[in-house]
Formats: structure tokens, C-alpha cells, sequence
């Protein structure tokens, strides 16, 4: 991956963050977008200072759609082509029956259309072997409450990498997603109210590995996704949740025991 560009959407901080690291680390050159200046240019600088790979924070949100192309062109006129893409940007809008208006369209404008936008803008310079990787959620699988929002966005995601990966294989570009279960990122620890410790015990058994991830065990799933040993997965849903997607209500322990009899 050394030299490689690759871009990361959603880079300030959490999973996106992360995955901007380990671009780094292996020696890529990453532009970091994301619609917060002031923790871009924090998380750019930190990574700057720890990774062998050159960084490159561009402010922009990614529902506008023209100044996403502008930055992706300004970049490849001085990086060249692209090689990698991981969108992590996200709007998190949890509402249900009484959802506005004003909520559907910001959700949809983020996590749906500005990830297709992405893609779509990033296609003319990405170079044949070039990879995308798309971030999903165990949301897009389960009913959760006062998620109608959120939630449809996720799924969508889910079924638009399909498509992709089907209509850019002929360019030479796999495309593919991650769906994580609950991680510690900033959202989660802010509803932790800062207090791992005491939340822990209550969010980690909704998954089989009975603790909830850390945004750095995503984003080596989508450097995997992103490397040659991925070569021949696309169309793909990685799930990267420590087996919340496999639990069900006796895994839970909300089920009396039942054994069957011959």
C-alpha cells in the first residue's frame, strides 16, 4: 500500500479516524475529509506525527456534491489517481413516526446519497485493482427503536454496494462494506456519558464476544477489504461486530433453557 492515496470520508474522528491511521501506517498518502475543521486538522496532525504515510485534511461536506468533486480534483492533480476509498461519514438521525422532514432529508443527504456521491465522484481516478469500502451497521439488519431514520439509511447502504460492485467490476474496482455492532467511539462514549467502565457491563452482552469493539479492529477489516488479499471479494458484507448479528434471545439469556427429548 505504500504511496498508494487513499481517501477517508467521516476522518475526524472514530472509526474513520482509525481507518485514516492505519492507511498511514502502511505508507499511503490519505486525505482526511470531514464537514468538522477543527478535529480534522487535530486528528491529521496527530496521525502526522506517528505514521510514516503523508496526510492531507480537506474540510467539506459530503452532501455537497459539487465541492466534493472540487476537492477529489484539486487532490488527484497533485496525488494522482486514487487507489483506496473508505466512507465512514455519517449523520446520525434517530427519529421515528414523528421524524421531520428536515430529518429524513439531512439522513439521507449524508449517509445515503453523499456515499454514493463519493463513490461516483472518486470513480474517474480510481486506477484498475483500486478498492471502496462502504460503512453500514448491524442497523441495517435489526429493529431498533425510534430508528426509522438511521436505520434506512444503513440498509440502503447495504443494498447500493451491491450495485457498485457489480457496475464498477469492469474497471477493475472492487466495492465493499463493513456493518460494525457497537463501538467506543465518540457518539457511544458521549451516550456513556464518558463512563466505559459502568456502561460495559450493559451494551456488551448484546454481542456473542460480550464487550463492544474499538474503532481500530473496523478499520483493519476495511484494510483488508482495501488489500490484495481481498482480490477476489466484492459485493460483500463484512460483518464487524463481535457476533451481534449472530445473538439471538437465548444467547441473551431472556429464554427459559429447553432441552428436547428423543
Amino acid at each position: 500500500m505504500r504511496d498508494q492515496v487513499a481517501v477517508v470520508t467521516g476522518a475526524a474522528s472514530g472509526i474513520g479516524a482509525a481507518i485514516a491511521q492505519d492507511f498511514a501506517a502502511q505508507g499511503c498518502r490519505v486525505a482526511l475529509l470531514d464537514i468538522n475543521e477543527t478535529q480534522l486538522h487535530r486528528t491529521a496532525a496527530d496521525i502526522a506525527a506517528g505514521a510514516p504515510g503523508t496526510v492531507r485534511p480537506i474540510t467539506v461536506d459530503i452532501a455537497d456534491s459539487t465541492a466534493v468533486k472540487e476537492s477529489l480534483a484539486e487532490l488527484v492533480a497533485g496525488w494522482g489517481g486514487i487507489s483506496y476509498l473508505a466512507s465512514c461519514a455519517v449523520s446520525f438521525v434517530a427519529a421515528g413516526v414523528d421524524a421531520t422532514q428536515e430529518q429524513w432529508d439531512r439522513v439521507l443527504q449524508v449517509n445515503v446519497r453523499g456515499t454514493a456521491m463519493v463513490l461516483a465522484a472518486c470513480v474517474p481516478y480510481m486506477l484498475p485493482g483500486s478498492a471502496a469500502v462502504n460503512t453500514a451497521s448491524i442497523s441495517a439488519h435489526v429493529a431498533q427503536p425510534d430508528r426509522w431514520t438511521y436505520n434506512a439509511t444503513k440498509g440502503a447502504i447495504v443494498s447500493m454496494t451491491r450495485c457498485q460492485a457489480l457496475d464498477l467490476a469492469p474497471r477493475g474496482i472492487r466495492v465493499n462494506v463493513v456493518s460494525p455492532g457497537w463501538i467506543w467511539t465518540p457518539e457511544v462514549l458521549r451516550a456513556a456519558q464518558d463512563d466505559r467502565e459502568a456502561w460495559e457491563p450493559v451494551w456488551g452482552p448484546y454481542h456473542i464476544l460480550r464487550r463492544l469493539g474499538e474503532p481500530h479492529e473496523v478499520a483493519r477489516a476495511v484494510l483488508f477489504l482495501c488489500s490484495d488479499d481481498a482480490s477476489f471479494i466484492t459485493g460483500t458484507e463484512l460483518m464487524v461486530d463481535g457476533g451481534y448479528s449472530a445473538l439471538s434471545a437465548e444467547g441473551l439469556g431472556q429464554t427459559s433453557q429447553f432441552a428436547g427429548t428423543a
